[in-house]
């Protein structure tokens, strides 16, 4: 039997502030969205909150613990293949900033919203970084 990737799937994302710059993750080359920045988090394993998830994703991919503040923001993007990803934006802090990032992560960097090339960004996140950038700058870190 063929594998089958699920039609919809629910993402926890990371928004980490310091000085007026936000934590960004690079996808390492290759593979699908192979160098794209995106929001650091990953998928909700089943009966996993999307406060659980980002703990468990932050620690896996940058090795550190976190501590999520809220949900900022809950989008929905439908790619062209079919894939509908629910995002859930949460404004977290982190236990420390020296990062052991994993396979999973080619580049970690602070950004300035207005500062990142839209087009360099993983499509689901393009819709929350724009209001990030809108947002500029009344936002603090």
């Amino acid at each position: 039997m063929a594998d089958v990737q699920p039609r919809r799937i629910r993402v926890a994302a990371a928004v980490v502030w310091r000085d007026g710059r936000v934590l960004m993750t690079r996808r390492p080359p290759g593979g699908p969205l192979g160098l794209k920045w995106e929001f650091p988090g990953g998928k909700l394993e089943p009966g996993e909150s999307a406060e659980q998830a980002l703990v468990r994703e932050l620690r896996e991919e940058l090795g550190v613990g976190s501590k999520p503040q809220g949900t900022l923001a809950v989008e929905t993007h439908v790619y062209d293949h079919g894939l509908t990803v629910e995002l859930h934006f949460l404004r977290c802090e982190l236990d420390s900033l020296e990062f052991t990032p994993s396979r999973e992560v080619h580049e970690v960097r602070w950004n300035r919203p207005s500062e990142v090339d839209p087009t360099e960004v993983l499509d689901a996140d393009r819709g929350f970084l724009a209001v990030l950038v809108k947002a500029e700058p009344g936002i603090n870190g």
